[in-house]
Parts: C-alpha cells; sequence; structure tokens
C-alpha cells in the first residue's frame, strides 16, 4: 500500500529527535512520537520500518503510527511531537446571567402540586421562562452541585 504522508526529516530535525529519546527527560508520549517518526523516516540508506513493525515494536496500533506521520506532515515537527488539542468548541448553556436565574428559582417555593423541586423541573421551567432554548437535568445538576 502507498503510504500518504511520508516522513521526511532534516538533519536538524533527525538531530532534535535523537536528542529527545536519548536524554530522557520527555513526557512519554512526546518520547515516543519521537521514535515513531524517527524510524519511519526514509532515509537515503533504506532503513525505514513498516508501520506494522513499529506497532509492534512500541505496542501500540498502527493508526497512532498513521496519525502521528499525519500530524508531521501537516502540521509540522512540533504540533507531531505533542498531544493533539481537542477541537470541540461547546459554549456554555448557563452562563453566569443565567445561572444566577437558576440559583434563584430552585431557591423559591416549589410549584403548586410539587413537595420540591427536581433536575429535570428546574430545566422545564428554565425553557418556559425563556433563559435557554433547551437544557437536560444534567446540566442542571452540574450547575447547581458547583455552587453548593
Amino acid at each position: 500500500m502507498v503510504k500518504k504522508y511520508i516522513v521526511q526529516l532534516t538533519e536538524e530535525e533527525r538531530t532534535e529527535l535523537n536528542d529527545l529519546v536519548h536524554k530522557g527527560k520527555a513526557a512519554a508520549h512526546k518520547r515516543l512520537h519521537a521514535e515513531i517518526l524517527l524510524k519511519a523516516y526514509i532515509s537515503d540508506l533504506g532503513n525505514q520500518w513498516q508501520d506494522k513493525q513499529i506497532s509492534q515494536a512500541f505496542g501500540i496500533s498502527i493508526r497512532t503510527v498513521e496519525r502521528v506521520r499525519e500530524r508531521l506532515v501537516k502540521e509540522g515537527l512540533e504540533s507531531a511531537l505533542n498531544r493533539a488539542t481537542p477541537n470541540r468548541t461547546k459554549s456554555r448553556l448557563i452562563n453566569g446571567e443565567n445561572e444566577a436565574y437558576l440559583i434563584a428559582l430552585a431557591c423559591s417555593d416549589a410549584p403548586e402540586g410539587y413537595g420540591r423541586w427536581t433536575l429535570r423541573l428546574l430545566g422545564q421551567h428554565m425553557i418556559e421562562l425563556g433563559y435557554v432554548n433547551s437544557v437536560s437535568h444534567e446540566t442542571i445538576r452540574q450547575t447547581l452541585k458547583k455552587t453548593n
């Protein structure tokens, strides 16, 4: 199978990776990624390892080797050595102002017919009052838990 992402390293990059591997002062994942890149490097002497060999030698999946190579080619050496940052960006449903309304609602008397507020009931009232479009009982629980 033809590899899509070919590891090409300059002399300086190889030296940096060798230092990282042999000095033993780096984080384990960083050292592992450096070793993966050194083994996957295609040199003129032809001493490149196959992904399967690398995965077996280090006890990791082939997909990990592929991901490290891909990040080297797409994002550079530093990105390939460090852990990937999560790319999920979720805004909080209940911000500071809505949190204050939720706490005030939870401290008020329960609606008629109920002995006390439940998480689902609080969520339904927050929606009815227009503070949020939708909210789960778990979000309500986490918000109330952090406020004690």
